[in-house]
């Protein structure tokens, strides 16, 4: 086994900690990382205060990873030491169900294991990127160019990859008008990834302070979703909207904004009650309501060259390891443009190991 360190959190209410953990020796397919810079998702917050009723604690979170290589398996074929790499959501899954079988990992038949706040086929727990390295199967190793800025690919893993599936998978392109609601950790990511794939970009948000800061991004237009005669003059014309809010909201505003048979995706992960989707916005027009997870392997390096190609990093703050309860502090009053990383030579310097 090799020791590692990490933060951790021990329960639903007490801040992370250091940590020292365990994982396992390097098999023939498996990938040894040394751990660079982390990401900060906010699905990190829910799961350290266990909103969603299914955490494990100790948990050390992170799925948003970039790193060195420093060994790998006899078998391993696309990676060698010195090579950078990334992690992303998931680190494992059954191989052989229809969905595995089509390179959808994310949505294994039979549940994709977790980079943290979940048990490998050993049983143990998983343990995510806010710590010093990591081994992962090779297949669930992402190459990251070493054209790109390290610290920002890291929320590519995860916000990135989140925003650009739905985008490819409903085939955003040239010609089409692309409504990506809501400006933050996904939507900053939306709006880069749909105008480098040609599409005319409007940002719809509810505050018009956003409205400058969604420009420089790249967007095209913004729209002001509590305008009702901006909506109006705007209703029927979308091609596609990416839906990024991860709070209760009702849907049906925008349901008008599209043309028919056209969709509106869902990657905000709501929680709570929310108004229900009016059956006539959806009859006329035949449109729909869909939702979409993070990309299978294939696609995440296909992101992440996607990327490298054009440019395209999020917009970061870093911080040191000790900072992060603070960090989480201000994510939960949304002070962050637009993604938190962990810098994590922080965690090497640690004088609590």
């Amino acid at each position: 086994m090799i020791e590692a360190k990490g933060y951790a959190a021990h329960d639903a209410a007490s801040p992370l900690v250091p940590f020292r953990f365990e994982r396992r020796d390097p098999g023939p397919h498996d990938v040894q990382i040394e751990i660079l810079y982390s990401g900060i998702c906010h699905s990190d917050l829910h799961q350290i205060h266990n909103d969603w009723g299914n955490s494990v604690y100790p948990m050390v979170p992170g799925h948003e990873i970039i790193g060195r290589v420093v060994r790998v398996g006899e078998a391993v074929t696309k990676l060698k030491p010195g090579d950078h790499a990334g992690v992303g959501c998931m680190v494992d899954s059954c191989r052989t169900c229809p969905a595995c079988l089509e390179g959808l990992e994310q949505y294994c038949e039979n549940g994709a294991t977790l980079t943290y706040n979940d048990r490998d086929r050993n049983g143990a727990l998983t343990f995510g990127g806010y710590s010093d390295q990591i081994v992962v199967e090779e297949r669930f190793v992402v190459k990251i160019p070493g054209t790109m800025d390290l610290k920002a690919a890291a929320p590519l893993l995860c916000a990135g990859i989140t925003t650009y599936s739905p985008l490819r998978h409903w085939k955003v392109g040239p010609g089409q008008k692309v409504g990506v609601i809501g400006l933050g950790g996904l939507g900053h990511m939306g709006i880069k990834f749909a105008k480098a794939l040609g599409a005319h970009v409007v940002m719809i948000t509810t505050s018009p302070g956003k409205a400058e800061d969604a420009e420089r991004l790249g967007a095209d237009a913004v729209l002001l979703s509590r305008d009702a005669d901006a909506m109006a003059a705007h209703a029927g014309s979308f091609d596609f909207l990416l839906n990024t809010v991860p709070v209760p909201h009702d849907l049906n505003p925008y349901l008008r904004l599209l043309k028919r048979d056209r969709t509106m995706a869902l990657v905000g992960v709501l929680t709570g009650l929310e108004p229900p989707v009016s059956g006539a916005a959806l009859i006329m027009g035949r449109k729909s309501v869909a939702g979409s997870a993070i990309g299978g392997m294939a696609e995440t390096q296909e992101m992440i060259d996607f990327c490298a190609e054009h440019g395209i990093v999020s917009d970061v703050e870093i911080i040191p390891i000790q900072g992060v309860n603070g960090a989480y502090d201000r994510l939960v009053k949304n002070d962050v443009k637009y993604r938190f990383v962990i810098d994590m030579a922080s965690l090497r310097n640690e004088p609590q190991f």
